[in-house]
């Protein structure tokens, strides 16, 4: 049974293996990040068990390549479920959604949720459990394109965001009634954004923000994408640049997990960070309320380039908020951000930090200092979107 504070919001994720990697991660943290309880389950798994994840990806193929993503730890047992406790349930896409299609149990969570009138949230290929549950009969759905036979046999409107040429276009999360439904990740920020609100939640803010993120090859997959479609669904302007590269062009993330075999994280292919702004004609400091720089491999590349270092300067200079997460710190001792400052950091980073003049935090594993925001990495994602967020003037109530 998931642990639900009385009064708390409280959100269910139906996982299995081979669940698209973002699907579940993203909603995962940035609904912890806003005082969202979050209880994952999978059928015949218990707490402190874990699914594997699948990254699902355009790479230059008639379809989207799938590679592997990481070992998900679930932390809730699937029987005795209290589901009145819950206001909310998310189902990534993915491959498992075909297995659990059959589940009799599985459908009757999801009836259960129809039946309360409370939010049910689809993505990609988790359609095909609206299907088979039978609620699709007069709702507008939309979905991965080779659902619409399956929406349409159930009884579903099918619904397609117009004038998509790209992945940088697809943007929409449709909301009938309960239902939610989007093409995929990429449409995270407005998924966000709907689910929250349909949650009741209020998302205030003093004025607009601009945010830019920073990042080159080998960017840590997680640390990119999850404050990324975090500061989206709050209706910030969010744009991701790369030295030398254009709108549209990408780089490629890496995925860092600790499979309990090694000393170290194995490196593996993530998905691909699609650039939303001309490096040579779009970046400038006063267009941005904020610089954020995600870890992975990818700072090593970016402080030996003189433009973008002079560019984490220009942002100190003129006081703005300023993030770091992981690795992301190295570029940050280059521009000098971290003097005197307390940081969070891993093992890994702390001889740069110290380097840099950051005083180390090893007590916690996210650290705001001024308008400064370090994290240790990914698992403290919750907490640096949180403080990112209140530190850019950001809340959401319920």
């Amino acid at each position: 049974m998931g642990s639900v504070s009385v009064g708390e919001k409280s959100v269910l994720i139906i996982c299995g293996d081979y669940m698209e990697d973002y699907e579940v991660m993203v909603p995962f943290y940035v609904l912890q990040a806003f005082g969202v309880a979050v209880d994952c389950i999978s059928p015949g798994k218990q707490s402190g068990h874990k699914c594997f994840t699948a990254v699902h990806d355009f790479m230059g193929f008639q379809l989207y390549t799938e590679l592997p993503g990481h070992l998900f730890t679930l932390n809730s047992c699937f029987d005795n479920l209290k589901l009145e406790s819950y206001d909310a349930l998310i189902i990534p896409g993915g491959r498992f959604v075909e297995l659990l299609s059959v589940d009799d149990k599985v459908i009757s969570i999801i009836n259960k949720f129809a039946e309360a009138g409370k939010p049910i949230a689809t993505s990609c290929h988790s359609q095909l459990l609206l299907a088979a549950a039978g609620l699709l009969k007069g709702k507008k759905c939309t979905a991965f394109p080779s659902l619409k036979p399956i929406i349409e046999l159930a009884g579903g409107v099918w619904w397609e965001q117009p004038g998509i040429q790209s992945v940088l276009d697809i943007t929409a999360c449709l909301k009938d009634g309960n239902i939610l439904s989007s093409i995929g990740w990429p449409a995270h920020g407005e998924y966000l954004n709907v689910l929250l609100h349909s949650m009741g939640a209020k998302i205030l803010k003093t004025r607009e923000i601009s945010v830019l993120f920073l990042c080159g090859d080998y960017v840590e997959d997680y640390e990119m994408n999850v404050p990324f479609r975090a500061l989206q669904g709050l209706g910030c302007k969010v744009d991701v640049v790369s030295p030398n590269k254009k709108k549209g062009e990408s780089c490629v993330s890496a995925i860092y997990d600790d499979e309990g075999t090694h000393q170290l994280s194995s490196e593996k292919r993530g998905h691909n960070i699609y650039m939303t702004a001309d490096w040579n004609k779009d970046v400038s400091v006063d267009g941005y309320d904020c610089v954020v720089v995600p870890g992975g491999r990818s700072p090593e590349l970016l402080v030996m380039d003189e433009n973008v270092v002079g560019l984490v300067k220009k942002f100190v200079d003129k006081d703005k908020v300023i993030a770091a997460i992981g690795q992301g710190k190295w570029l940050l001792v280059a521009a000098g951000a971290l003097k005197g400052k307390r940081c969070a950091s891993s093992d890994g980073m702390k001889v740069t930090v110290k380097m840099g003049g950051g005083e180390l935090t090893e007590s916690e594993g996210c650290v705001s200092d001024g308008k400064l925001v370090t994290a240790t990495g990914w698992p403290e994602l919750p907490a640096f979107v949180s403080q990112l967020t209140k530190l850019l003037g950001l809340s959401v109530v319920f």
